[in-house]
């Protein structure tokens, strides 16, 4: 069922007023310059119909007689003859070769005499190579009949069903104008009239409200992007309300530790002693971790953590990174090498920045690596611009389904690591965050048993 509502407020409404006026406008133009070129090449058609033809017949009386002398009864007889004759009047006016009017009608009377411009426009007449006279056509006002018998010109006439053809076709023409415009101004408005919809729909909370999209105009481009927008929002929601669940959760477990050891403490289940007080200290200590972790990661994510930028040797980052956790690999009895190809140029980087991605790194690699294995730190050119920096290890490597999300905050491969060891689970997040600020890239490589590559891409400032 097709229906409009009629609201003139709406863009369907004022862009079928803008299809119905144009198009009004140009088809009253068109009638107008149809009607007007109609009427002057008719005029023009039936006065070279029969012009030559009159004036063939008035030198041929001029030739017999030698003047116009008595000539206007002879003059009618012609033009009727001639088949001129309109409402019996002829359609012609004869003006002597001074330009006195002797066979006229309503626009030349006869005895006028006539202006040299008209003369101009008039046909000569001639005789010998003389111009004896001149030979205008008379306009033929248009009149309607008296509605005594009286009918219209076949000329006027013939005119009036060019002009009743011209009215019919411009009426129908503004009919089809006002539908086509129905029909183009709610294909236009429909899909921004869903956006509406959607858009409120997402300020009310409903995120993840999707649009259709037909077409590859420029409002299916917006509905396309406004479909993005609304997934990206209902994906950082989700993002947001998990982190603070996550947040939630890693608070929870120290704090209840030190709230049941104060509470023992208090009512002298547990000695004050070292022990005790050892714990209170390391549990205190991983909430600091964590709430450094969190600010660091927030001011990374929005662009607020400043970068001490300098050229750094990339031997030098390795072997700080290295020698810091040489002691830690000796202990467990892990291997620890550094593997830097010769001639590598400086990169432009936040040292301090850099060894902290350097060292979650080692320390994730040094967290699953079982004794007898090896963790290599190398660094090499892979491209003009680019530098690439990895870890390797031998470890007991990651799962499929979780590579894609190991960079994630909070994101645990075993559920048990962080309470085990202290870690806030937010380390690989950090890491990516600081490389993303170097304009650099982060990546792993990794099979179940086969250890993992992190490959962390920085690029080369180029010499001036």
């Amino acid at each position: 069922m097709f229906s409009f509502e009629i609201n003139m407020r709406t863009l369907a409404f004022k862009l079928t007023l803008a299809f119905l006026f144009v198009g009004a406008l140009g088809i009253f133009l068109v009638a107008i310059f149809v009607g007007f070129r109609t009427q002057n090449e008719f005029d023009q058609f039936l006065s070279e119909s029969f012009r030559d033809s009159v004036a063939e017949s008035l030198v041929t009386f001029y030739e017999e007689n030698g003047s116009w002398r008595g000539a206007s009864q002879q003059l009618m007889q012609t033009f009727r003859v001639e088949g001129g004759m309109r409402d019996g009047q002829s359609p012609w006016a004869l003006a002597s070769k001074d330009g006195r009017v002797i066979l006229g009608g309503w626009a030349y009377p006869p005895g006028e005499l006539l202006p040299d411009n008209t003369l101009q426009a008039a046909f000569p007449l001639v005789v010998d190579g003389e111009t004896v006279g001149f030979l205008l056509q008379i306009p033929t006002p248009i009149r309607p009949p008296n509605g005594r018998g009286e009918r219209w010109s076949p000329e006027t006439a013939f005119l009036n069903r060019v002009n009743q053809a011209i009215l019919y076709s411009s009426l129908v023409a503004i009919v089809v104008a006002l539908f086509t415009g129905i029909v183009l101004a709610r294909n236009i408005a429909r899909p921004i009239r869903g956006l509406t919809q959607a858009t409120t729909a997402v300020a009310h909370g409903e995120l993840g409200r999707q649009v259709d999209v037909h077409g590859r105009d420029e409002i299916a481009e917006l509905s396309t992007s406004f479909n993005q927008m609304s997934r990206d929002l209902a994906e950082a929601s989700h993002q947001r309300r998990q982190m603070t669940a996550d947040i939630a959760h890693e608070l929870r477990t120290p704090l209840s530790i030190i709230l049941g050891y104060t509470e023992s403490l208090r009512d002298g289940i547990l000695p004050p002693d070292a022990e005790t007080f050892d714990i209170l200290h390391d549990e205190a200590q991983h909430l600091s971790r964590l709430v450094q972790d969190l600010r660091t990661l927030s001011l990374a994510e929005a662009g607020e953590l400043s970068l001490n930028l300098d050229l750094v040797a990339v031997t030098d980052l390795l072997r700080n990174v290295a020698a810091r956790y040489a002691y830690q690999a000796e202990q467990k009895g892990v291997g620890l090498q550094v593997n830097v190809a010769s001639d590598l140029p400086e990169i432009e980087v936040d040292q301090g920045r850099i060894e902290q991605v350097l060292s979650n790194l080692v320390s994730n690699a040094l967290r699953y690596t079982p004794t007898q294995g090896q963790i290599t730190l190398s660094a090499s050119q892979k491209a003009a611009n680019m530098l690439e920096l990895q870890v390797q290890d031998t470890g007991v490597g990651i799962a499929p389904e979780d590579v894609a999300r190991i960079f994630d905050r909070f994101y645990k491969v075993d559920a048990s690591r962080t309470a085990e060891n202290g870690e806030s689970g937010l380390g690989l997040a950090i890491a990516r965050s600081l490389v993303l600020m170097h304009n650099g890239r982060i990546s792993v490589q990794s099979a179940v048993g086969a250890g993992a590559t992190f490959t962390v891409e920085l690029p080369i400032k180029n010499k001036a």
